[in-house]
């Protein structure tokens, strides 16, 4: 059950999260975005909502069988690792991580009196990447 529900956090991590905070102005109507931009935002959204679906449908649906939450854990897999392709590819393509003309905010940190700040979407998805492989790990040791 706990494999379950870490898969079924981490796909809601890649569709539904992205879902919501990137239908504003920060991405789908961003102004200072080309708008077949727009167009591809809505469309890599979207995809990950009905790939997501699916993960939640193989998750939910598995009962004992171990093959559909490993189907379910290579999906997640694919779309962080999207994530990841894009961020450290960015020199290839000359992308940023925010917009320049409407910037999703960094997230800011106070430990310990250290003040620091950084990406949201590396603060957001990089904690689910990590339940990915706790997740994999799980279904290794059976």
């Amino acid at each position: 059950m706990l494999i379950k529900i870490l898969l079924t956090i981490v796909t809601l991590g890649y569709s539904v999260v992205p879902a919501l905070v990137d239908s504003n102005n920060t991405h789908a109507t961003n102004p200072g975005w080309d708008t077949h931009a727009r167009f591809h935002v809505i469309w890599q959204v979207s995809s990950y909502v009905y790939v997501a679906a699916l993960a939640l449908y193989l998750i939910w649906t598995a009962g004992s069988e171990t093959w559909p939450l490993w189907q379910a854990t290579i999906l997640a897999a694919g779309a962080y690792g999207g994530f990841w392709t894009a961020v450290f590819s960015r020199p290839v393509y000359g992308g940023t991580l925010v917009s320049q003309t409407n910037p999703v905010p960094d997230i800011k940190w106070n430990i310990a009196g250290r003040k620091f700040s950084t990406d949201a979407n590396v603060t957001a998805f990089t904690p689910l990447v990590l339940l990915t492989f706790v997740a994999a790990r799980l279904l290794l040791n059976g």
